[in-house]
């Protein structure tokens, strides 16, 4: 790298984003694809390899959202310039050798170690079909759920909603798709309230927890406020949600069974570590005594 070029930010040009995607840097260069350990960067005689950025690049990424631009490249390329310019400047005030500096790291390798050893445990683990089985009846119970459909009339004030349910109440309840057409200020005015079938977590939870208190066939004596406003709600029916089929549910399934065995493998490391506390400044808990 030009030293030059250091004294303000870096022009990435078309080699980089093709060095990122692995590919050869322009469709004339018949130069083999590069490789991990090609220098990407020589700073005050210090090589940086590809493989180092590409590290860098990726948590960019996942931390900030970006997307794999030109522009983010860029911003990508010279923030890992600078990183490395402040870090060599650490190194020259022997700020390495600092207790706290030495911890920091030390924490940093230790979680690098851990990530790389459950990662392992799950690339390692091909689920079985009696793996995915048994989890998928797991998975049955957890994604059962009782959906919701229901009307309602959202108005602006208390007294109108109050007002709207004396209306219902005078009426036995009916006419409810009619008071939404004409009062309800709501995006579902113009279909009576309608808001089909719904998982009442999908609602806020004044909301939520309404609907959830009611029975079909009923609406709430009482207005409901949220942040939209007062609601008077109408539930219609109930019914309990089928879980995905078998196949359809595979990919989470085998998700599942994944963190299974990182957990189990966790747990079984914890079990068969060989741990010395030092009670002067762990205090463990103590049990309760039984009865």
């Amino acid at each position: 790298m030009n030293a030059a070029l250091m004294k303000a930010a870096v022009p990435v040009s078309l080699m980089l984003a093709a060095a990122l995607a692995g590919a050869p840097a322009l469709a004339e260069d018949k130069a083999a694809t590069p490789g991990p350990d090609t220098v990407m960067a020589t700073v005050n005689d210090t090589p940086y390899t590809l493989d180092l950025f590409r590290v860098f690049y990726t948590e960019r990424m996942q931390q900030t959202g970006g997307q794999n631009t030109p522009a983010f490249q860029e911003q990508a390329f010279n923030e890992f310039l600078s990183m490395v310019v402040a870090a060599q400047q650490a190194q020259k005030q022997d700020l390495d050798k600092n207790h706290e500096v030495q911890t920091a790291l030390e924490l940093q390798r230790l979680m690098i170690l851990s990530n790389a050893a459950l990662q392992t445990v799950a690339k390692d683990t091909v689920p079985t079909e009696d793996d995915l089985k048994q989890a998928y009846e797991q998975y049955k119970e957890q994604a059962k759920r009782t959906e919701y459909k229901a009307r309602h009339i959202l108005v602006d004030s208390k007294e109108k909603a109050e007002a709207l349910i004396k209306k219902l109440d005078k009426a036995k309840g009916k006419g409810f798709e009619k008071l939404a057409k004409e009062n309800s200020t709501g995006p579902t005015a113009d279909k009576g309230g309608d808001l089909g079938w719904f998982d009442a977590r999908q609602m806020v939870k004044p909301f939520s927890d309404a609907i959830s208190a009611m029975k079909p066939g009923t609406y709430t004596k009482e207005p409901v406020q949220t942040q939209f406003g007062w609601h008077v709600i109408l539930l219609e029916d109930t019914r309990t949600a089928e879980p995905p089929s078998f196949d359809e549910a595979k990919p989470t399934l085998e998700a599942m069974v994944k963190r299974q065995k990182v957990a189990d493998a966790l747990s079984t490391w914890r079990k068969d570590a060989k741990v010395d506390l030092n009670n002067d400044v762990v205090k463990l808990k103590e049990e309760p005594k039984k009865d």
